[in-house]
C-alpha cells in the first residue's frame, strides 16, 4: 500500500510539473503549437519520466526501512545522535561564512557550502558515532526483558555498571546445570543474559521427537526458571536479534561483540571460534579441569579399592572427583580402604589418571 502511495505521489507531482511546467517554455520552442495541447504532451511525458523514478524511491525506503528494523538498537541511537551533532556542528562552522559579503551572483555558494557542510560533517560524527559512541551507550542501558515469577516475561530495563561485564549464556551451559553452582559460589559476577534465540533454541530442543534431546531441553528451562527465582535481579532475557544470521553461534558471537560482554559455553567449536574473533570465553568444562586436585609423586591418599586392574595384581579405585586411581599390588586389598602413595600421574583426553601403590609396599621398599 505504501510503495503505491509513493508511486501514485510521484506520478501525481510529475503531472502537475508537466503540465504547469509548459508556460516556462518559450513559446518559440512549441513550433506554434497550442498551449493546451502542449500542456497534455508534457503532463504525459513527465508522468512517464516521474514513474520509474518513484519506484526506485520506494524500493530504496523499504531497504532503508528494513535496514534499520535489523540494526541493533544501541548502534541506531549512537548513530542518530552523531548525525544529529554533525548537522549542529556543521551549521554552527557555516554561521561566519553566511555572514560574509558575497556578490549577488555567486549566492549560490553559500547553499551549495552549507550543502556539502551537512552531508560531510553528518555523515563523519554518525560514523565515528558508530564507531565509539556504541561502547559508550552500553555503559548505561540495553533492552532485556526477564521472567517472572509465573516464568513470563515481563520488560525490564536493565542497569549496566561501567565495571562490570556482563555474561552471555549459550544453550550447552544451560543445559548442562552447573551454571547454578557456579552463580552461588559468587565466582560469576554481574549480568546473566540469555539471548531470546537461545530460548527458542532451548523450546525447539524440548518439543524434539526424541527423547533424549527433550529431556535436555526441558532440563534447560526447568534450570533457568531455577536462577530466575534464585537471582531475579541477574538473569535477563536480551531480545536483540540477527535475522541475517542463521546459526545460533553466529548470533552469539556477534551479540557478544556488540555488548562487549564474556560467552559462557561448554562448546568446544564455539569457544575457538569465538576466541578468533576476540570474545571473551568462559568455558566451565576448562574451569572444572583447572580446578582438579593435583596429586604428585608421594602424597598419600586413602581410597577404596573397588575392581581389578587390567594388569595382574593391580587394583582400580576412584577419588570422589572421578579421578580413576591405579593401585600396584591392589587387587589383594579389593574391597577395603587403603592407604596408597602416589607414584605418577597422567592426563589424557578421557580425563586424569594416577598410579600408586599401597602404603604398606612403599615402607618395606
Amino acid at each position: 500500500m505504501l510503495n503505491a502511495l509513493i508511486i501514485l505521489i510521484f506520478v501525481a507531482a510529475g503531472a502537475v510539473t508537466g503540465f504547469v511546467g509548459v508556460e516556462l517554455i518559450p513559446r518559440q520552442w512549441l513550433g506554434g503549437a497550442e498551449l493546451t495541447g502542449a500542456r497534455w504532451v508534457a503532463l504525459g511525458i513527465c508522468s512517464l519520466i516521474s514513474l520509474p523514478l518513484g519506484v526506485l524511491v520506494s524500493s530504496t525506503y523499504r531497504r532503508l526501512e528494513q535496514n534499520i528494523r535489523e540494526m541493533p538498537t544501541d548502534s541506531l541511537i549512537s548513530r542518530s545522535v552523531g548525525l544529529v551533532g554533525g548537522l549542529i556542528i556543521a551549521n554552527l562552522l557555516l554561521g561566519p561564512v553566511f555572514l560574509l559579503p558575497f556578490p549577488t551572483q555567486l549566492d549560490f555558494v553559500k547553499w551549495l557550502a552549507s550543502l556539502l557542510a551537512s552531508l560531510l560533517i553528518g555523515y563523519l560524527g554518525m560514523t565515528l558515532a558508530d564507531s565509539h559512541g556504541r561502547g559508550l551507550l552500553k555503559r548505561f542501558n540495553f533492552p532485556v526483558r526477564t521472567l517472572n515469577a509465573n516464568g513470563e516475561e515481563e520488560a525490564a530495563s536493565f542497569f549496566r555498571q561501567s565495571y562490570v561485564l556482563g555474561k552471555i549464556l549459550d544453550t550447552s551451559v544451560i543445559i548442562d546445570g552447573r551454571i547454578e553452582q557456579l552463580m552461588s559460589t559468587g565466582f560469576l559476577e554481574g549480568p546473566v543474559v540469555v539471548p531470546c534465540f537461545v530460548l527458542e533454541e532451548l523450546q525447539l530442543i524440548s518439543d524434539s521427537s526424541d527423547d533424549e534431546k527433550r529431556a535436555k531441553g526441558r532440563r534447560g528451562l526447568d534450570i533457568l526458571n531455577q536462577l530466575q527465582t534464585a537471582y531475579p535481579n541477574r538473569l535477563v532475557l536480551h531480545d536483540l536479534d540477527y535475522p541475517k544470521l542463521t546459526t545460533v553461534d553466529a548470533k552469539l558471537i556477534r551479540l557478544a561483540q556488540d555488548g562487549e560482554a564474556a560467552l559462557v559455553t561448554n562448546d568446544f567449536n564455539l569457544n575457538k571460534v569465538a576466541s578468533l574473533q576476540g570474545v571473551a570465553v568462559l568455558n566451565i568444562n576448562e574451569l572444572s579441569k583447572s580446578l582438579l586436585a593435583r596429586h604428585i609423586p608421594g602424597d598419600l591418599l586413602q581410597v577404596r579399592i573397588l575392581k581389578e586392574g587390567k594388569e595382574a595384581h593391580q587394583g582400580v579405585a576412584y577419588l570422589e572427583d572421578g579421578t580413576m586411581v591405579v593401585i600396584e599390588e591392589g587387587r589383594e586389598h579389593i574391597g577395603e580402604q587403603v592407604d596408597v602413595i602416589v607414584t605418577s600421574a597422567l592426563q589424557t583426553s578421557a580425563g586424569k589418571m594416577i598410579f600408586a601403590r599401597t602404603h604398606s609396599r612403599q615402607l618395606a621398599t
